[in-house]
């Protein structure tokens, strides 16, 4: 049942007290101006929003300040409390309200994946989790420990390597094969009762049950070495070793051997710094921070708004997770945290014992964390910033520009947004540049400009990616549309080491010469950060734009491939890069390709991208 809604409401006590329903749902305060200031999920309407108008208690700066903007109030109902959270989280997401703490980062963190159904499987990475039938692990903490995992199992475990989806047609066996680390299913005759021993073995190590695996693997080398195969039992004896040289480098802290998450939280005067610790079968298996700005230091409000953004998003939920602070629903969280992993989940705050010296590790890592970012963050890097580049205020909104094109043809621009110096993923947008032909950087970033400014909403400060003309070619047109009401632009440059510059430049408009800041400098480190990050947005959009026309016209003018079969063929391989690389071999493996016809495309296939990259 989708939630129900009413109309914005003014904030008078008596009329809340009338109008809003006993039930549970989500309420919104908001300005004059009808944007959301405000997120909030209630178990009940009624007595959450009154509570704010009631005058008993302290209500926090921060709540004062956010009552004092707001002229209206919106709320939605819910059937339950399991629903308020979902929408709580996704309102938040949509609207990123000023007075919600935000959790920013939603980078898509790396897992293993597994297709039990196929007859061989190969171990992949996957970004994220999917409803599909195959099995997962992780996810990992970074994609050098996800690389690090499977290439232990590649070197440990005989299972294939090779890139194909499915088993590729040879005539001999591969390198792996031959240095005895892969079976070899795509020449040899191997049973699949037999690959799949080895693949239960994968899944013991990736589920963390190291221990049972290595039992079982002695107990094989003994039945080896008593039926005389010592070539078998030397093999299993060096696998052995090898698990046991990565299993010594995996800290059990946990003897109950259990799946656990464990929080903890540091305060500085402007910030709160959450880590994760990940506990997996008992051992401490990798962590991940995140960092709030928080003027008020109210580590409890930020521990609750986290747990509620970083679950709603998470695949997998261990059956416990550790909090440092009782958080004001408690229990409503555990059991929306219970409904979402299907199974019982626990949201606990330990006094004593193994699980207390958990949460004081978690809480040590964050505070060496916090400590790690002083630097950046102790000050007010914003008022900084306004200081150095000579603005008017704080630029709290910020937003990179760039342009990428080859040659001057397929041009795109890119904007990426910050907020308080912290990535704003929704903000971000990719251009096709149109108006301007050849090489003309800068009327491409005028028109990148003209562009951005029709979808409103500007930001407090323009960072253009380029130098003095790249900047010039910005502020007219912001002169021209918006006059005294543009936002501030500057520019950076990259340093030019021919001339023996070291640093990057800034360019500010109405200064001759460029501002020049200390290597590390903060607000220099800002800059590039945002800067870096409008160019890789920018390439990447380009690559996916030159992929897109190298996938549209690389099968085209082969003889004998029609729409049918470029269709099957395109399907077959995972993407263009593949199909390219592929040998004969393997495109003959493709319905309706006989092998005359795979040497036709494969040499055709060559002579195209060769003539569309040069």
């Amino acid at each position: 049942m989708k939630p129900s809604s009413s109309s914005q409401i003014a904030l008078d006590a008596e009329r809340l007290r009338r109008i809003l329903p006993a039930r549970p749902g989500v309420y919104m305060f908001k300005d004059e101006g009808g944007r959301v200031l405000y997120v909030g999920k209630a178990k009940d309407l009624r007595k959450r929003v009154i509570s704010y108008f009631r005058g008993t208690g302290d209500p926090s700066r921060k709540t004062a300040r956010m009552l004092k903007n707001a002229s209206g109030l919106d709320y939605l109902i819910t059937e339950n409390e399991h629903e308020a959270f979902i929408l709580e989280s996704n309102l938040i997401k949509k609207h990123l309200p000023r007075y919600n703490i935000i959790l920013r980062d939603d980078k898509q963190y790396p897992c293993l994946r597994l297709d039990m159904r196929e007859p061989y499987p190969k171990l992949s990475i996957a970004r994220r989790m999917k409803k599909d039938g195959a099995l997962y692990f992780g996810p990992f903490s970074s994609a050098g420990s996800v690389r690090r995992t499977l290439k232990v199992i590649e070197r440990v475990f005989q299972i294939r390597k090779c890139k194909t989806r499915g088993l590729p047609a040879r005539k001999r066996p591969c390198l792996n094969h031959q240095m005895g680390q892969c079976l070899g299913p795509c020449t040899e005759n191997v049973p699949p009762e037999r690959y799949r021993a080895v693949l239960r073995q994968v899944r013991l190590f990736l589920e963390g049950r190291s221990g049972e695996l290595i039992g079982s693997l002695r107990q094989e080398m003994a039945r080896a070495s008593g039926q005389l195969d010592f070539e078998r039992a030397a093999r299993l004896r060096d696998q052995i070793r090898a698990l046991e040289r990565t299993v010594a480098g995996q800290r059990v802290v946990s003897p109950r051997m259990k799946d656990q998450d464990v929080v903890g939280l540091a305060g500085g005067d402007r910030v709160v710094l959450v880590v994760v610790l990940f506990v997996r079968n008992g051992c401490l298996v990798g962590s991940r921070e995140y960092r709030f700005r928080n003027p008020q230091g109210e580590t409890v409000e930020v521990l609750e708004a986290f747990l509620k953004q970083y679950y709603a998003r998470e695949e997998f939920i261990p059956s416990e997770v550790l909090i440092p602070e009782t958080v004001q629903e408690q229990d409503a969280l555990s059991a929306w945290l219970s409904q979402r992993a299907g199974r019982r989940v626990t949201l606990h705050r330990p006094l004593r014992g193994e699980k207390r010296k958990l949460l004081e590790m978690a809480r040590s890592n964050a505070e060496d964390a916090l400590k790690r970012h002083q630097g950046l963050l102790g000050e007010d890097l914003m008022e900084a910033a306004r200081a150095v580049l000579g603005l008017q205020a704080r630029p709290r909104e910020m937003e990179g520009l760039d342009i990428s094109n080859l040659q001057g043809s397929q041009a795109v621009g890119s904007v990426v947004s910050f907020t308080e110096g912290l990535p704003r993923k929704a903000g971000y947008r990719s251009y096709r540049i149109r108006a301007v032909e050849g090489i003309d950087d800068y009327g491409m970033m005028a028109e990148l400009m003209e562009r951005r400014l029709k979808r409103g909403g500007l930001p407090d400060l323009f960072v253009v990616d380029g130098g003095k003309g790249h900047l010039h070619a910005v502020k007219r047109v912001l002169d021209r549309k918006l006059g005294k009401a543009a936002p501030a632009v500057v520019s950076l440059a990259k340093a030019d080491e021919a001339r023996g510059e070291q640093e990057d430049k800034i360019y500010v408009p109405g200064r001759k010469n460029p501002l020049s800041l200390r290597s590390g400098h903060p607000v220099l480190l800002l800059l590039m950060r945002i800067r870096d990050e409008a160019h890789r947005r920018a390439i990447t959009h380009h690559r996916k734009l030159r992929s897109g026309r190298v996938r549209a016209s690389v099968l085209d003018g082969i003889p004998g491939v029609g729409p049918r079969r470029k269709k099957a063929l395109l399907s077959f391989f995972k993407n263009v890069d593949a199909l390219v690389d592929a040998t004969p071999e393997d495109l003959a493996r493709v319905p309706g390709i006989d092998r005359a016809l795979a040497r036709r495309i494969a040499e055709g296939l060559k002579g195209e991208v060769s003539r569309q990259e040069g």
